[in-house]
């Protein structure tokens, strides 16, 4: 049976956004907001926190959620998730499925999960996964905290970049444009060999872990979920359009006020 193992790892220092973790939204911790979402997926056998940081740590055990330590010299969170699944007290195996859940996105839909996962478990020669979605206005398609993908005709993605792609002379729909959402699905095997491969130079390029599995000859597969408003939080000024949508949120309801 294919374990499916959740890891969320997040960090104080952010360049953009320091201590952007426990920053609360809508009076809440933007972590315990994802980490309240990735728990509404039922199908988990292991979810829990990676991080260096002793304030999350000691959040995380006010509020009773499983908490890895990990080195703070990652640049990357998939670095960090690996080592996190390495120093785990439960049996793992090649095929068996981790999930990365970023931290900073706190209006995340519990079958983005699903849906990342689905595509490995319909398909054994499926090794690697990537949540995209339509990118609905040019603001967005230029901005570069909005990482763009593009991939080919069978799905596996070719590039993730910060810059506008595909090229168009005029923004349109037609275009089809889509970015990373930020959850990423590995069988173990695959994650193990993407943190065996040091930093490649598309990666530093883009600032994006993705692209060290395409410099090194490794795919992912897109599943692209519809568009919804949702928002990912890079800097203060994205928590203003978090705690909008809050409003209108089908989940927030949900778990607004648990006390974990």
């Amino acid at each position: 049976m294919t374990k499916i193992i959740g890891v969320i790892p997040v960090r104080m220092g952010s360049s953009r956004f320091p201590g952007k973790p426990l920053y609360k939204i809508a009076g809440m911790p933007m972590l315990e907001h994802v980490w309240h979402r990735s728990k509404m997926y039922s199908d988990w056998d292991e979810i829990f926190l990676a991080t260096c940081d002793k304030e999350i740590k000691e959040f995380a055990n006010t509020k009773n959620i499983p908490c890895i330590m990990t080195s703070d010299k990652h640049e990357r969170a998939l670095d960090r998730v690996a080592e996190a699944i390495e120093n785990c007290d439960f049996e793992i195996s090649s095929k068996d499925i981790v999930l990365n859940v970023q931290g900073d996105e706190p209006m995340m839909h519990p079958d983005m999960i699903t849906a990342t996962v689905q595509p490995m478990l319909d398909d054994a020669e499926i090794n690697g996964v990537v949540l995209s979605m339509p990118i609905m206005d040019e603001v967005q398609f230029n901005d570069p905290n909005a990482l763009k993908i593009v991939h080919n005709i069978k799905g596996d993605l070719l590039y993730a970049s910060r810059a506008p792609i595909p090229y168009c002379k005029e923004w349109s729909l037609d275009i089809g444009a889509k970015r990373i959402y930020g959850i990423f699905g590995f069988r173990w095997g695959l994650l193990q060999k993407f943190n065996k491969t040091s930093e490649s130079p598309l990666e530093i390029a883009e600032a994006c872990d993705s692209n060290r599995l395409y410099d090194n000859g490794l795919t992912q597969r897109v599943a692209l979920y519809p568009y919804v408003d949702s928002y990912s939080v890079d800097t203060p000024e994205d928590v203003i359009k978090v705690e909008k949508f809050l409003e209108s949120d089908p989940y927030w309801n949900k778990y607004n006020d648990q006390s974990l």
